[in-house]
């Protein structure tokens, strides 16, 4: 294996963590543009409608150009998704902005992953993608801290959309080292299904009730990280007072909690099973919100949002292996059902603001609860099953 190969995929993990930077930039946005708690969430969780549209579409998409030409269209989507905002500020605009990001994110999730793959040739490619993961985190957490820094410096004169040329030249470089790159493919098989008949079969496994909970669960988890992530600042700015540059470093606190999360629990479930280390995960969250409802302090803020970040850093790898060990022959149908339970990050922020406008962060808090408390049933039902 030519590990010259291996940086630009890995670069390419880097780009897929673009798509949280919509957690502080809806923020900004709500700022810039006056919007309502509600409508400046619908914006951030309009790029995970994509997931439920694109991700079945993708794989047919792969068998007719290959893995690495979906991941550069992926990544072209990406790039024309930092440029808009670069230019204009206005609604409409980012409304497209938000939707390529997503388009390109949907994309790029689903054929990525196969590529790591083909570059291992099937050796150590569950460990890579494990470092890939890690390498998306780092392009999260520095979403806040770059956006924070710009806003305070008026940087080059963007403010803290510099963070959209930033992420833009290494997503060109991403780009160019990928195109670069010769990857060899087998090629697809001749016989494929149609996308109606792959969706009909993806959605034929909610008939099993073990899978149904597993979907569920994946929309709560994501709902939960990308509420998160957009609450979170607002919720240090009503407790404490300070300004959004300010409490921006929290979408910092929360990705590298969840990072170190991720990583820590690869070992931790070398002698924790799995199961057990998804109920830790879980209660870790429910003592997060508790400090969430009742904390005051900065100081108290912070440790329950790293709470929340590292509880969530583990569900989502432990339902998906779950749920393919539920359908071991129908491991595709099972891995494009869940990808498009990704779409929960479309629907909780919204739920979400509407609750703030009306009680203040609180109201936020309590829908992302609903998400925590369907996981902890999820950990007691499916147990059972």
């Amino acid at each position: 294996m030519n590990y010259k190969k291996l940086l630009p995929v890995m670069l390419c993990f880097f780009a897929m963590g673009f798509v949280d930077m919509v957690g502080i930039a809806s923020n900004y946005v709500k700022a810039d543009l006056s919007l309502s708690d509600s409508l400046a969430n619908t914006l951030a969780s309009l790029v995970f409608l994509w997931f439920l549209i694109f991700s079945i579409p993708t794989s047919l998409l792969m068998n007719k150009i290959g893995r690495k030409n979906t991941v550069l269209l992926s990544l072209v989507l990406t790039l024309a998704a930092m440029v808009v905002p670069m230019f204009t500020l206005s609604f409409p605009m980012l409304l497209l902005s938000f939707s390529l990001l997503g388009i390109g994110n949907a994309i790029m999730q689903t054929s990525l992953n196969p590529l790591v793959d083909t570059v291992m040739k099937g050796g150590a490619s569950a460990s890579t993608l494990t470092f890939g993961q890690f390498i998306k985190s780092i392009a999260s957490f520095l979403a806040p801290i770059i956006a924070s820094w710009g806003a305070t410096t008026n940087a080059f004169g963007f403010g803290w959309r510099v963070l959209y040329p930033i992420y833009l030249g290494v997503g060109v470089l991403t780009t160019l080292l990928l195109f670069g790159t010769r990857i060899s493919e087998q090629p697809a098989a001749q016989e494929q299904k149609s996308v109606g008949e792959q969706f009909a079969g993806a959605f034929a496994l909610l008939k099993d009730s073990f899978i149904l909970l597993c979907f569920v669960a994946i929309i709560c988890h994501v709902g939960i990280d990308v509420g998160m992530s957009i609450t979170a600042p607002k919720i240090l700015m009503e407790r404490t007072g300070i300004d959004l540059n300010e409490a921006a470093i929290i979408g910092t606190i929360y990705f590298v909690a969840k990072a170190a999360g991720s990583f820590s629990g690869s070992f931790i479930m070398s002698f924790l099973k799995d199961w057990t280390f998804l109920l830790v995960s879980v209660l870790m969250m429910v003592v997060s919100v508790v400090g969430l409802i009742y904390g005051q302090s900065t100081a108290a803020i912070y440790a329950s949002v790293a709470l929340m970040g590292f509880g969530n850093g583990n569900p989502f790898s432990i339902i998906f292996a779950r749920a393919m060990q539920a359908a071991p022959e129908k491991k595709n149908e099972v891995s494009g059902l869940l990808i498009m339970g990704l779409v929960g990050g479309m629907i909780f922020p919204p739920l979400m603001g509407f609750a703030s406008d009306a009680t203040g962060q609180v109201g936020a808090i309590l829908v992302l609860s609903l998400g925590i408390l369907y996981l902890l049933g999820f950990w007691l039902k499916g147990g059972k099953a």
